[in-house]
């Protein structure tokens, strides 16, 4: 989409996607490797009872599953901000995620693009927000 077709109060649903606890240890190990994400046993005795998923990576599955909407297609020239990313709720193993995205800025650039920026609200299958954070980038007009 271009610059213009965007609005603010406009929302996108995406599809789901699940997680599973191989994609969370798998993560980890590469990007995250901290006990609660990665140590079944010791993560049991912590504070969620059991392995989460890391912040990082509901960040990224979130971002995943916004991009695959194909609502910026060619027309994005590139990401400028995230802001107020906030880990409400745990991610668990066999959790299914999804998005709501709404736009709640753009701004006209003098130049041949726009800022659009957009909130993701990330939920799992209990309807629980898990997740929350504005994402700006830079679209074609």
């Amino acid at each position: 989409m271009k610059f213009n077709e965007f609005f603010v109060g406009q929302t996108f649903k995406t599809k789901s996607l699940e997680i599973t606890k191989e994609d969370i240890t798998r993560f980890a190990a590469e990007f995250d490797p901290q006990y609660m994400h990665l140590d079944e046993e010791k993560a049991k005795e912590g504070r969620f009872n059991g392995i989460i998923a890391s912040g990082v990576q509901t960040l990224a599955v979130s971002f995943k599953l916004w991009i695959e909407t194909g609502s910026y297609g060619d027309d994005v020239i590139a990401g400028t901000s995230f802001n107020n990313i906030k880990f409400i709720k745990p991610v668990y193993p066999d959790d299914v995620l999804y998005n709501m995205v709404e736009v709640i800025e753009v701004k006209e650039k003098k130049n041949e693009a726009g800022l659009v920026t957009v909130k993701f609200s990330t939920f799992n299958s209990r309807e629980e927000l898990v997740f929350e954070g504005d994402l700006t980038v830079l679209v074609k007009k």
